[in-house]
């Protein structure tokens, strides 16, 4: 991989906490640490990873392997799939967690007490998962810091009920939010049983005391697919919450196109305080939100249109990014990618107070360099959305990254999944490996 530069290691100490840089050198790859496979012989995917109190790393997906790296493991089920790095990538421990059915984990952060906790989905009744209300349920687990269940809670009725972010609030307790199958609960999951029914499947938020139990729940949206992918809690104890939406009526004022970046704010009891549609006339989906040094925020996603708030579109798909103000208001946009299918999928606000994105390209023309159908895709961009350095990694199949950090060190880690086995990824072990990238 190519080395940067002491002339690009000079211009990269500018400053990223101001709005109005300029000139940032462009650069368009970085030496690579590690690139890793893990998995067996089934699927094996990392969806999300967090920063540990030990300078470290921990990682949470799902496996449906119990061979080669899987340890713990006997049937080949979806489980959970929990790994925790010591700061010098050495594993500390793996931990498999589920039933026989089909269990997988999306989201991990680590909590005030040094340990860990999970959200995704479970189907399952028996093992680790106390009960099941339908087809699938959310399921949060809490862990100790050595990876050993606290408790573990399921939430959701007859339908098929998918667990997406959780967030430890200001109070120790858990904001989780996923996916309500309303058609299917027949209007349960919210405490305000006067509001008219929705249908499909809308924006569920849950709020858990320390020990997990239910405070309140509360949907949002409209008639069609209402899904959110990203969760914040704001200075006033409210929760910023970004959403994806093709919905019209009901929660959604304001539809744009088809599927819109539907930002919500709701408050701390779990009610409505104002909910913004952003994108154009074609298919614009969120996919992660953090907040800004100035106290703004910035969500990232993809974006096939090219009007309405979307200024510019180089191709199928590109990644879009949008910072708005407290109040839901657009202070800029900004699309990157080429003349294919460019996402975004996650966003970190570095020490730096710029932003690590992660996602996937499938282009190949000017600062584009794909090695098969979908290449990793890691950028750096400042403060004000200017791209400063981007990185690919991959085979000549599909690579997809759907998180990533930076660490104490400034070091980088992304995660995901590969098919490949070749070019940059050297080994595959099933049909999908999880994919672990670390770079500087």
């Amino acid at each position: 991989m190519k080395k940067i530069s002491l002339i690009a290691i000079f211009f990269f100490f500018y400053q990223c906490n101001k709005d109005d840089v300029i000139n940032k050198p462009f650069i368009n790859d970085l030496s690579t640490e590690f690139v890793k496979t893990i998995g067996g012989t089934k699927n094996d995917v990392l969806q999300s990873v967090v920063k540990t109190t030990n300078d470290g790393y921990a990682i949470l997906g799902y496996t449906q392997s119990n061979d080669f790296d899987i340890t713990g493991k006997t049937n080949e089920s979806f489980d959970f799939w929990v790994m925790k790095y010591a700061s010098d990538d050495t594993l500390i421990w793996q931990k498999t967690f589920g039933g026989s059915d089909d269990d997988r984990g999306v989201d991990i952060i680590t909590t005030n007490d040094g340990g860990f906790a999970l959200i995704g989905y479970s189907k399952s009744t028996d093992i680790d998962v106390s009960k099941n209300a339908g087809a699938h349920d959310f399921w949060v687990i809490k862990l100790t810091e050595n990876g050993n269940i606290s408790w573990q809670k399921t939430f959701g009725f007859s339908g098929t009920d998918i667990g997406a972010t959780i967030l430890q609030n200001s109070d120790n307790g858990f904001l989780v939010t996923g996916v309500l199958d309303v058609t299917a609960s027949n209007g349960q999951g919210k405490a305000k049983t006067t509001q008219k029914k929705h249908a499909g499947g809308d924006v569920w938020a849950i709020k858990l005391n320390s020990n997990g139990t239910l405070i309140w729940s509360s949907f949002f949206g409209g008639s069609f697919t209402d899904t959110p992918f990203g969760a914040i809690q704001t200075e006033d104890n409210s929760y910023i919450i970004a959403a994806s939406s093709d919905s019209k009526d009901f929660n959604i004022s304001n539809n744009k196109g088809t599927y819109d970046f539907w930002i919500l704010k709701i408050s701390d009891e779990g009610n409505l305080i104002w909910e913004k549609s952003f994108g154009g006339s074609e298919i614009d989906e969120p996919r992660g939100i953090t907040k800004t040094n100035d106290g703004n925020f910035v969500v990232v996603g993809n974006t096939r249109s090219l009007d309405k708030d979307v200024t510019s579109n180089n191709g199928g798909a590109d990644l879009w990014m949008l910072k708005i103000s407290t109040e839901g208001n657009k202070i800029w946009q900004k699309t990157f990618g080429g003349t294919s299918f460019d996402v975004g999928n996650s966003i970190f606000r570095t020490q730096d107070n710029c932003f690590i994105i992660a996602g996937n390209s499938r282009s190949e023309d000017e600062n584009f360099t794909n090695k098969g159908q979908n290449d990793a895709w890691i950028l750096k961009v400042d403060s004000s959305g200017n791209k400063m350095w981007q990185k690919f990694v991959g085979g000549s199949q599909n690579e997809f990254l759907f998180d990533a950090i930076e660490l104490n060190d400034r070091s980088i880690i992304a995660v995901g999944e590969s098919n490949s086995a070749d070019l940059d990824i050297k080994e595959n072990k099933g049909f999908s490996d999880a994919l672990l990238i670390k770079t500087k």
